[in-house]
């Protein structure tokens, strides 16, 4: 017998998906966002020689985040643009302002490309200069 809940449930389109991952992550709930929104084979693709190039996987990917929160000696605040949605992708520019451990204050800035499939994203990408 089929759970007549999960029939009925809707799947959340790109621009839900989108809308509700700015929503959290202006404040500042990164760990719900993935726990929310992210399928659990997902992929994140970061710049070439990054240390963590590509990282596979929902726990590899919450794993990784964790990493960077680690590096962090102080975060002083963002800004997260609104969605562009296209199809099954949507970006968002990202600005931090942030001091990693043993380096001076800085802004960074970077391009966050997401594609969604079944309403979780299966994969994150980021471009920024390093």
């Amino acid at each position: 017998m089929t759970n007549e809940a999960t029939i009925n449930q809707e799947v959340m389109t790109t621009q839900e998906v989108a809308d509700r991952l700015v929503e959290l992550c202006r404040m500042g709930q990164l760990e719900q966002a993935q726990k929310e929104l992210y399928a659990n084979n997902a992929v994140s693709i970061e710049p070439k020689g990054s240390p963590m190039e590509i990282t596979e996987g929902f726990d590899g990917i919450t794993e990784k985040g964790k990493q960077f929160a680690s590096m962090l000696e102080a975060f002083h605040g963002s800004d997260i643009s609104n969605p562009v949605v296209a199809g099954d992708h949507f970006s968002i520019a990202w600005t931090m302002d942030a001091t990693m451990k043993g380096e001076p204050r800085q802004k960074m800035e970077e391009i966050c490309v997401y594609e969604v499939k079944d309403g979780k994203i299966v994969k994150e990408q980021f471009f920024f200069n390093r």
